[in-house]
């Protein structure tokens, strides 16, 4: 068997970003329902220069493919000049194990299907009216998080918050300058302090990589929205664990895995909320859990990254290079 490598460049023609958002949606779906395996993620932690390395994998029954992914980052990369994170994706045939493409992505497929559950989250759990939207950090993911909204909600004001203000700074003029941003006309400013954006938005996505608490209960206001997507290894935490207690509904991308690393496992762990609290965002998105039942409600979704958004998207890039050789 030939195994197809795909670079990053042709990577980046096969994906559709509206497409990807419904593919995300429906992975979520079939793994609440049971229909995925999905064993528990691989960690491999560096300490000098500091990093980290995720492996996900799994497969939908009834696939043509199951798949598994290497995803690393390593926080002084920009310092040498380098993107912080890299990574590659195997497909492999469902029936025969053979290896039928490597996907030299150098970590954008994991950005982008991150930004997709982020857009999904949203999609469903957001209230209708959005009056100002907070990006909390200044990386990849703040960039895309914020780009993907902007089929999903309507809004027309953004504040972005970083620890390092020349970064905040770089961010917004990266994003003025972006297309899809531009076409959307959103109004991006930032914010004095997280305090500030807080108390401002009612949208809000946390980006960072932080290990203690940076949004606290007191300060979010009613009806708004928390996507936290930065806790997903052990020891990262953006939310303090009160705010899960206070919220109305907390919802996990896995159950399984926010216990085990995500903002849901350090509220346990600080006896502010119970497992059978939580809600798995695939129920929300069938409509066997109801989501967002009050514009007055508080609402957190814990996104850690699972191995069915890899295959969701990994398999999208297959088909369509497979549609396009044919």
């Amino acid at each position: 068997m030939n195994t197809k490598v795909i670079t990053l460049d042709e990577i980046k023609s096969l994906v559709d970003i509206p497409e990807l958002i419904l593919e995300i949606e429906k992975g979520f779906v079939r793994y609440s329902q049971g229909g995925a395996v999905v064993p528990p993620v691989g960690f491999l932690k560096f300490d000098e220069p500091p990093g980290d390395v995720h492996f996900k994998y799994g497969y939908l029954a009834g696939d043509d493919y199951y798949v598994m992914k290497v995803a690393s980052a390593f926080y002084r990369n920009t310092d040498i000049g380098l993107p912080s994170n890299n990574g590659l994706m195997m497909v492999f045939n469902q029936k025969t194990g053979g290896a039928e493409f490597i996907l030299l992505d150098e970590g954008w497929l994991t950005d982008i299907r991150t930004a997709a559950a982020g857009a999904v989250a949203a999609k469903h759990l957001a209230p209708s009216h959005i009056h100002k939207i907070g990006i909390v950090g200044t990386g990849i993911q703040a960039k895309l998080q914020l780009a993907f909204l902007k089929d999903v909600v309507d809004c027309s004001d953004c504040l972005v918050w970083g620890r390092d203000h020349g970064k905040a700074q770089m961010l917004i003029e990266d994003l003025i300058t972006n297309d899809a941003i531009q076409q959307w006309g959103l109004k991006i400013n930032a914010a004095d302090s997280l305090q500030d954006l807080v108390s401002q938005c009612n949208l809000i996505i946390t980006t960072t990589s932080a290990q203690e608490p940076l949004i606290y209960s007191d300060h979010v206001q009613k009806g708004t929205h928390i996507t936290a997507m930065g806790s997903d290894d052990h020891g990262k935490q953006e939310l303090e664990s009160r705010l899960l207690n206070k919220a109305d509904l907390v919802v996990a991308d896995s159950i399984s895995q926010c216990i085990d690393h995500g903002e849901c496992g350090a509220a346990i762990r600080d006896q502010q909320l119970h497992e059978s609290d939580i809600v798995e965002l695939g129920n929300i998105v069938n409509d066997s859990v109801s989501g967002r039942v009050s514009q007055e409600h508080i609402t957190v979704c814990d996104l850690t990254g699972v191995a069915v958004q890899d295959i969701q998207i990994a398999k999208m890039v297959a088909c369509a290079y497979l549609r396009q050789t044919k």
